[in-house]
């Protein structure tokens, strides 16, 4: 019996956090076979990082690599002699010696197979091996060393529990395991005893720094069971589990299909608040009032603001459009007029004609911008107009006319090699109704708005924004895209925006301001000092109200929204980046997942 244990760097910080670990890998090595993966001491990898920064503005990122996989050395190796102190026979291994071989891509490579003669043999010995987390070596003639970018300690650990088919993979932190938000804002956040996968990674991609998504998408592709556990204490911690039976991880172990499947709902119908005003509380006047006549609500989209009002889109089925049509005109007056005339007064519309949504599904699409740029590209090939666009970390949805579905399908399921499955008439499962609605609630501080106005209302324009974007490997977030279209010169237009990371809005930026100067587009407009509040719940499918709720506690502490977008499993609201705080504590109350006993993270 085998497990793998990842031990991360405030868990082996200083010599007396080192003799601690060593004890418990004792405790586990006394009646099992262990492989133990180490991050490098506390802030090391931020001494290194300095290090290079005073001798050179720009740093190789081949020297980088060389320099920063050095700090994990230390560890191991001084991991080794604890164990050996305590009568445990133990080995410490580079990630090259283990035979992690990866990508030629410094900083950030992605592990293509794992060599696991050496461990296997030291494992045989009754040896504990020590491993290297966060580096490889390149598949290349020269063999260099490469590493796996942020978390890949977490990605090292998980992926050599897959290729030695471990029985688990515990990942020992500073907190008990996964929490319901982040205990140094709220630290009364409880602790959950089993997540899926997928919420995981809507968790872990919105900035919950326990796991890596590229770790949950390995344990998730290989069925790989994980545990996260604290490495100060000895409580249970939390099980992420998969859907996906196990099975064996071989070639190309983190370069698997970004895409399982194309589905399609054809049960789908649409319709628009416009002109609202822009202030708290609209949203949840809304989606109460639809909750209240126990509609389930599938996407929602609230565009950028135009003046001082915004759009609200969302999609319900078929049979409940014209209820849903009926709360919506009842709230109108509630919303009154706008103070500018010329923005409008506010309207519903109830889309008339037949619409799908077509979506791709798979956790291989974290951190691969090109999977999004790819599935436009291939619309606008096949002369499909997108009409909504929503996205999550598993899932990309473009709703699109119901006669274009098929030819949509079709080219999606040629571009990607996957097969279809047409979930129109399916329901909320058993599971997900006794599955609590909301597991977490998560912030992501770190946000920038980009916003591209008068966009030609064609195919195509989606898939040449966003190819640019790819091109420069830039990650898009949310993409939300106007539902009302404006007349420039005779021509349709839309709006898009979409949220990215601060550290790449300049490029996007600037990609996007020549773009539109060479195809004439309108205004490119980019927003710092924003915030992504996300709520996340595999059971939300079968539990109405939830986006209401949400959306009535930010009106309640009078929290303007920015942005919506949703999934199946998450709910994300844009706002200020001065209210986001104030936003994730509302909303944790709200849904009452704090607990009894305060969470005490170790400095």
């Amino acid at each position: 019996m085998l497990i793998v244990q990842k031990y991360g760097g405030t868990s082996v910080g200083s010599v007396e956090r080192i003799k601690a670990v060593a004890q418990k890998i004792a405790k586990t090595a006394s009646d099992r076979s262990v492989v133990v993966v180490l991050s490098a001491m506390g802030k090391t990898t931020d001494g290194l990082v300095k290090l290079a920064n005073e001798i050179s503005s720009n740093p190789c990122r081949r020297e980088m690599d060389m320099l920063l996989s050095t700090g994990e050395q230390v560890t191991i190796a001084l991991m080794s002699m604890a164990l050996k102190e305590l009568g445990v026979p133990a080995i410490s291994l580079t990630g090259a010696q283990v035979g992690i071989v990866t990508e030629a891509q410094h900083s950030r490579a992605r592990i293509l197979h794992i060599q696991t003669e050496r461990i296997e043999e030291h494992l045989q010995l009754g040896e504990v091996v020590v491993v290297a987390g966060f580096q490889g070596i390149s598949q290349t003639r020269h063999q260099e060393i490469t590493t796996l970018g942020r978390g890949g300690s977490d990605t090292s650990a998980v992926a050599l529990a897959a290729a030695l088919q471990a029985e688990k993979c515990e990942i020992y932190t500073d907190v008990p395991g996964i929490l319901t938000t982040d205990p140094r804002i709220v630290p009364e956040a409880q602790l959950m005893s089993e997540i899926t996968c997928n919420e995981m990674l809507e968790l872990a991609s919105l900035g919950a720094k326990v796991l890596h998504p590229r770790a949950v998408e390995i344990a998730r592709n290989y069925g790989m069971p994980l545990v996260v556990l604290s490495s100060w204490s000895d409580a249970p911690g939390t099980r992420v589990v998969s859907e996906i039976p196990r099975r064996p991880a071989l070639q190309d172990l983190e370069l698997t299909k970004p895409v399982d499947a194309i589905e399609y709902d054809t049960n789908q119908a649409a319709i628009s608040l416009l002109h609202v005003p822009d202030r708290p509380g609209v949203a949840a006047k809304l989606f109460s009032g639809i909750a209240e006549k126990n509609i389930d609500v599938d996407l929602i989209i609230q565009s950028i603001h135009e003046g001082n009002t915004n759009d609200i889109a969302f999609t319900v089925g078929k049979d409940t459009l014209r209820v849903a049509a009926a709360v919506a005109d009842a709230i109108l007056p509630a919303l009154g007029k706008n103070s500018d005339p010329s923005l409008g007064e506010p309207e519903v519309r109830a889309e008339e004609r037949a619409i799908a949504k077509v979506s791709l599904v798979g956790a291989g699409m974290i951190g691969r911008p090109r999977v999004a740029a790819k599935m436009f590209a291939t619309l606008a090939a096949a002369e499909v107009n997108i009409l909504m666009i929503s996205t999550s970390e598993v899932k990309v949805s473009c709703v699109v006319n119901a006669e274009d579905r098929e030819k949509a399908v079709n080219s999606l399921c040629q571009a990607f090699e996957v097969d279809v499955a047409d979930i129109s008439s399916s329901s909320a499962t058993e599971s997900s109704e006794v599955l609590p609605p909301v597991r977490g609630v998560a912030l992501d501080r770190k946000q920038a708005r980009v916003a591209v106005r008068h966009l030609p209302d064609r195919p195509g324009i989606a898939a040449k924004i966003f190819g640019l974007l790819a091109q420069q490997n830039i990650s898009v977030d949310m993409i939300i895209q106007s539902q009302r279209c404006h007349s420039v010169d005779g021509v349709l237009t839309r709006d898009i925006a979409f949220t990215i990371s601060q550290s790449e809005e300049e490029t996007a930026y600037q990609i996007l301001r020549n773009a539109a100067a060479e195809f004439g587009w309108g205004e490119v407009e980019l927003q710092s000092g924003i915030a992504k509040v996300s709520v996340v719940g595999s059971g939300m499918v079968s539990h109405p109200g939830i986006a209401a709720k949400m959306f009535a506690a930010l009106a309640a502490s009078q929290i303007n929204i920015l942005m919506i977008a949703t999934s199946e499993i998450k709910i994300s609201c844009v706002v200020e980046e001065e209210d986001s705080v104030k936003a994730l504590q509302t909303i944790h109350k709200a849904f009452g997942l704090s607990g009894n006993e305060v969470v005490k993270v170790p400095v």
